[in-house]
């Protein structure tokens, strides 16, 4: 839905900065100047990562990700790093930028030299050396979404080769190994383990994990969000028969022009995101779309297919914290998104989301008092979120026992 400019939604709005978009025209269409000059042979350490295409499923691209030097590659890789780090969206892009993409075509279902390979390197938890022989030197094709690591630097596979032993957690060569176990009860364990949540979408994604014959290699698009959404559900499970908190509860956090602010009321669980980007334009005006999913007590049955792959992530991070103070409660995720113009994958709003939940929440006593402090930290007219939410209009109609 758009929206022009307007005074009643506006609240505290930044003039236009060309800055931002000139960056976003530079790195979109200026690829050439964006590219690494490597050959069709090096050697580096891989973060690890792999790369699972969807397109033409079940025929797809697949492959490694590595740059051409050697050390300690993971914050090439990992969003739990890039947060952390704190590391700036033109950060993040030129440490992308360092991978080159060796693929090859493969059949979900099928394993070949290069499968076995790419597997090996998917359950590493430390970078792992290896040495690569493409076809041809790589292309700066930068592609940028909103739904998959950014990948640039692609160049079709020739040979590859492990130049070490990858160092693999125990937990997850026991779990690999167990081609009796569902797929569904290794990502558990692998949580419960404390593997990272972006090693479990690799090791997904490579095929790894579930029955022997139900085995194959998980677009990364869909392993992502199915790890999220995975997890979130068994914990859900736990927190449906949790007590309600007892006060209205707001968390809130920002990083690379994505601001959160989390607010927990107390009720049965149910969930919503609303999100709004604000688009700046100092000739045709200020606008903002909104998107929007949510599901009550008992789930939702289908694919949040306008927040999408964010509302798992999201959901995530809720159940985490959920699930940490024993308690359940409606929650209501307003996300308001500005200057973001390069989207650097779900994994960043997961640990946005988590880092909003590691402080300690403003507590108040009425949904009126935690809207008034939220709209000192937002850009837009906070009655916007406020008269879209679902879950708003519904709270308080459902009496409880002790009302009668």
């Amino acid at each position: 839905m758009e929206l022009n400019k307007n005074k009643k939604l506006f609240n505290n709005i930044d003039s236009f900065d060309r800055n931002i978009y000139r960056k976003k025209r530079d790195i979109i269409y200026n690829q050439d100047s964006f590219a690494v000059k490597i050959g069709r042979h090096f050697s580096g350490s891989s973060p690890p990562e792999i790369f699972v295409g969807r397109y033409n499923y079940p025929n797809v691209n697949a492959g490694i990700l590595s740059p051409d030097f050697f050390g300690n590659t993971e914050e090439l890789s990992m969003p739990e790093i890039w947060h952390d780090k704190k590391f700036s969206i033109g950060e993040i892009l030129t440490k992308r930028n360092k991978l080159v993409y060796g693929r090859f075509k493969a059949e979900v279902k099928k394993t070949n030299k290069f499968t076995k390979l790419m597997q090996e390197i998917s359950m590493a938890y430390k970078p792992v050396s290896t040495e690569f022989f493409l076809k041809k030197p790589p292309k700066p094709n930068l592609e940028i979404n909103k739904f998959s690591p950014i990948i640039t630097n692609q160049a079709p596979l020739e040979f590859a080769r492990i130049q070490e032993n990858p160092k693999i957690k125990r937990k997850v060569d026991y779990l690999v190994s167990d081609t009796d176990n569902k797929a569904v009860s290794s990502i558990i364990e692998l949580h419960k383990n404390n593997i990272l949540i972006s090693n479990i979408n690799k090791i997904l994604s490579a095929g790894l994990l579930g029955l022997k014959n139900n085995r194959k290699l998980v677009p990364t698009r869909w392993s992502i969000t199915a790890v999220d959404d995975i997890i979130s559900k068994n914990l859900l499970k736990k927190i449906i028969y949790y007590n309600e908190i007892n006060d209205v509860l707001v968390f809130n956090s920002e990083y690379n022009g994505n601001h959160y602010e989390i607010l927990l009321i107390p009720d049965k669980f149910s969930f919503e995101v609303i999100e709004a980007e604000i688009k700046f334009n100092n000739i045709s005006g200020n606008s903002v779309k909104f998107w929007q999913d949510y599901e009550g007590f008992y789930g939702r049955k289908d694919y949040a297919n306008e927040v999408i792959g964010a509302y798992y992530a999201n959901r995530l991070a809720l159940c985490e914290y959920l699930d940490k103070i024993k308690r359940q409660a409606t929650a209501l995720f307003l996300r308001e998104i500005h200057n973001y113009y390069a989207p650097l994958g779900v994994g960043i709003l997961r640990e946005t989301c988590r880092d909003a939940f590691s402080k300690i929440p403003e507590k108040f006593d009425s949904l009126d008092e935690a809207f008034f402090v939220i709209q000192n930290r937002l850009r837009l007219n906070v009655n916007f979120f406020r008269e879209k939410s679902i879950l708003l209009k519904e709270y308080g109609k459902q009496k409880k026992i002790w009302d009668f």
